[in-house]
C-alpha cells in the first residue's frame, strides 16, 4: 500500500512517499499537494524529522526503500554511513565505494538521492571544502550543514 504525506521543514515543504512499510522518497515539494494518506511509516518519518530539526536527532531509524540502480543504492547506502555533524568529499565517497574513477557517477547518484536528509547527501562537499551540488539548492544544503554544526554563520562572515 502506498502512502503520502507532507512535512513543513524550516525552509520548505517536503513530500514524503512510502510503499508498504518503507519510505521511498523525501523530496522538496515541487508541485501541488494532493490528499495525504498517512501510513504508520509516514508518521514515523515525520516524527523523526521533527526530532532532527528540533532536538538534534543524529540518525534515523525509519525503514527506507529508495528505488534506484544497484550502483545508486550502493552510493546511497554509503551516504548513510556519514555521521551527523561531519562531511566527506565526493572523492572520499568514491573511495569508500571502491572506485576512485567513478567520482562523476558518484556525484550523479548523490544528486539523484530520492530520500533527502535521511540519506544525508547534503554531507558531501567538494574536495576543496566548497559547498557544491545539492538538488534542493545550495541554500538548503548550507542550512542543513549549519543545523548540524558543520559550518557556522560566524565563519561565513570572514
Amino acid at each position: 500500500m502506498e502512502g503520502i504525506g507532507y512535512y513543513d521543514a524550516p525552509y520548505g515543504v517536503y513530500k514524503i512517499t512510502s510503499r508498504d512499510e518503507a519510505i521511498t522518497a523525501v523530496e522538496l515539494l515541487r508541485d501541488v499537494k494532493v490528499e495525504e494518506n498517512i501510513m504508520p511509516v509516514i508518521q514515523q518519518c515525520k516524527d523523526e524529522l521533527d526530532e532532527y530539526f528540533s532536538r538534534g536527532r543524529k540518525f534515523f531509524t525509519v525503514p527506507l526503500n529508495p528505488q534506484g540502480t544497484a550502483f545508486q543504492n550502493k552510493v546511497w547506502a554509503e551516504l548513510q554511513e556519514i555521521p551527523f555533524g561531519t562531511t566527506i568529499s565526493y572523492t572520499e565517497l568514491s573511495q569508500r565505494i571502491g572506485d576512485l574513477k567513478a567520482i562523476r557517477a558518484v556525484g550523479l547518484a548523490n544528486g539523484q538521492n530520492p530520500i533527502a536528509i535521511i540519506i544525508p547527501c547534503h554531507r558531501v562537499i567538494g574536495k576543496d571544502g566548497n559547498l557544491v551540488g545539492y538538488a534542493g539548492g545550495l541554500d538548503k544544503k548550507e542550512w542543513l550543514l549549519e543545523h548540524e554544526g558543520i559550518i557556522s554563520k560566524q565563519l561565513k562572515m570572514f
